[in-house]
């Protein structure tokens, strides 16, 4: 008995609400201290890599393969997809303004075609969702484009066996 007494006595006293409130809003802010200045310094990397002189003129890394990878591309004046593996970086809202503050991993997900029969390649964020087209730059994998491409006709998204019943 005098033992459960000795250890109700050492624990220590009870917060009333309002320093509960307290200490979770402060956590809070502090949490969200640490979400902002995350976010500037992966921002000020993603500069840093696309800036970074290598001898090849300027690159950037690929996030992805981990490829460096020429930022002066045949075909576009904006490289923002890696040409060995095709994924991107969500770097930019508009084309070569760097504003965006998701930076995650694009997938290639399709290919586009315009009128005038230039390729387009389309990107999904990994992190937000968001899609983007890209122009397909010169140097870019064509045994991957032709595979995305293709990509429907080999995984229709309805079953084969309807067709032969029509």
């Amino acid at each position: 008995m005098t033992k459960r007494r000795t250890e109700r006595a050492t624990r220590p006293p009870r917060e009333d609400r309002a320093a509960q409130v307290a200490r979770v809003d402060r956590a809070e802010r502090q949490g969200a201290e640490r979400v902002a200045r995350r976010r500037t310094t992966r921002r000020e990397e993603a500069q840093s890599l696309d800036e970074a002189p290598t001898g090849r003129g300027m690159s950037f890394r690929c996030h992805h393969c981990h490829a460096d990878v020429p930022m002066d591309a045949p075909g576009t004046q904006h490289r923002n997809h890696c040409p060995f593996c095709l994924w991107s970086r969500h770097v930019d809202d508009e084309p070569g303004d760097r504003a965006s503050d998701c930076l995650a991993s694009m997938e290639p997900i399709a290919i586009a075609v315009r009128k005038d029969g230039e390729w387009l390649l389309i990107h999904r964020c990994n992190g937000c969702g968001v899609l983007s087209s890209n122009r397909v730059a010169g140097d870019d994998n064509p045994l991957l484009l032709v595979r995305i491409a293709v990509k429907p006709l080999a995984q229709p998204p309805f079953p084969l066996d309807r067709l032969a019943q029509i």
